[in-house]
């Protein structure tokens, strides 16, 4: 079975992140002949650095990556098309998905939400108004309801072979260039959007009795940080002190690299999507931040989430994890909340591995998309 998967780069990675996390699981683990679709491959080249931006077509572990161009080049269209997360497709493209017998399986791909309206959206048919076409929603979740989460086979035993190996982490952070782990210092990462309850977080860091070392991908926030530290830009591989605080610049990560940085850090600040699901799989502690909708969507969001993660955590670390994530999503002062948090930290780890151990459970997306697709050509 051919799949084309089409994705488009809105201004962050995860658009592409998902996507290719999905593409590559689809032809490494089901031996499917899968067309990834990218419109902006230089940013695709940034978590996936053997991608080459100026080739219209390549071969990547068993995915055909090609460049979403306008026009689109004349392709036959596979038996399944996937639109990832909501773009719309070329129009000469679904002339051709009409012209197709049998017809494509169609699906939107939506973002992941764990907002109940999800399950009684996910497998809806949209008919198309002219072409005989019908497209279904796809709606990835954390239930059987819906259509489940990115999770590829060996991702656990990967984690745990790496995690229970304190030489594998010496090598990982020796290739980024930074020192063995000091006794007592706490490792966090820090990947998220512009924020202004950055300064705060910082200053509660610096000022705070336990050593921390804080590890910073480059993305939209270093600018905010290099004013926190009276400085006019940072950059990949500065290594700056303030109090308690011991902050390292890294460069972008591969989505692989990205992976042990989660795993290797005692807590985790995550924004969006890719690196929020991944953040959970890590069995890690984190603190999400959620890409910013109008008229406070994203809120919403925030707080459906946290009614299923808190759900079975002890009553004060939920309050406290509820007091942190709102006061980093509103963008408010975080230096109370930090302190509640922190204080529960192991109550917080514990309840990281009890969650990512019950996601661990449920079938994966690709698992769920491939039974859905069955059932659809079955059908009809």
């Amino acid at each position: 079975m051919a799949w084309d998967i089409f994705c488009r780069v809105i201004d962050n990675y995860g658009d592409i992140g998902v996507s290719w996390r999905l593409a590559r699981q689809l032809a490494v683990e089901h031996r499917l002949k899968v067309r990834l679709w990218v419109d902006d491959l230089t940013a695709f080249q940034s978590i996936r650095p053997q991608i080459d931006p100026f080739l219209d077509t390549q071969t990547l572990a068993g995915v055909e990556v090609r460049r979403w161009s306008d026009p689109l080049p004349r392709v036959d269209p596979g038996e399944v098309v996937i639109e990832a997360l909501a773009c719309d497709l070329p129009e000469a493209f679904v002339q051709r998905m009409a012209a197709r017998r049998p017809r494509p399986v169609w699906l939107n791909l939506e973002y992941l939400t764990a907002e109940s309206w999800a399950a009684g959206v996910h497998g809806l048919p949209s008919p198309h108004p002219r072409l005989g076409l019908t497209k279904y929603f796809f709606m990835p979740g954390y239930d059987t309801r819906t259509g489940g989460l990115i999770r590829e086979a060996d991702l656990l035993a990967t984690r745990d072979a790496f995690q229970n190996d304190p030489g594998a982490q010496g090598r990982f952070w020796a290739r980024l260039g930074l020192p063995a782990h000091p006794p007592g210092e706490w490792h966090i990462s820090l990947f998220s959007y512009e924020n202004a309850a950055l300064d705060s977080l910082l200053t509660t860091l610096a000022q705070g009795k336990s050593a921390v070392r804080l590890l910073v991908p480059r993305g939209k926030v270093l600018p905010a940080i290099a004013r926190w530290l009276g400085l006019s830009r940072l950059q990949p591989g500065d290594n700056l002190r303030r109090g308690a605080l011991d902050l390292h610049v890294l460069p972008m990560l591969d989505q692989d690299s990205y992976d042990r940085l989660l795993w290797a850090c005692g807590l985790n600040f995550v924004r969006g999507e890719d690196s929020f699901l991944r953040a959970q799989f890590a069995a890690r502690p984190l603190v999400w931040q959620a890409y910013r909708q109008e008229e406070g969507a994203h809120l919403a969001k925030l707080e459906a989430f946290l009614a299923q993660y808190c759900a079975d955590m002890d009553t004060d670390a939920a309050a406290a994890t509820r007091q942190l994530w709102s006061a980093w999503n509103d963008e408010s002062d975080v230096s109370e909340a930090w302190c509640n948090w922190s204080r529960r930290l192991e109550v917080q780890h514990a309840h990281a591995g009890h969650w990512a151990a019950q996601l661990a459970t449920q079938t994966d997306l690709a698992t769920r998309l491939l039974t859905f697709c069955e059932d659809v050509r079955t059908k009809c």
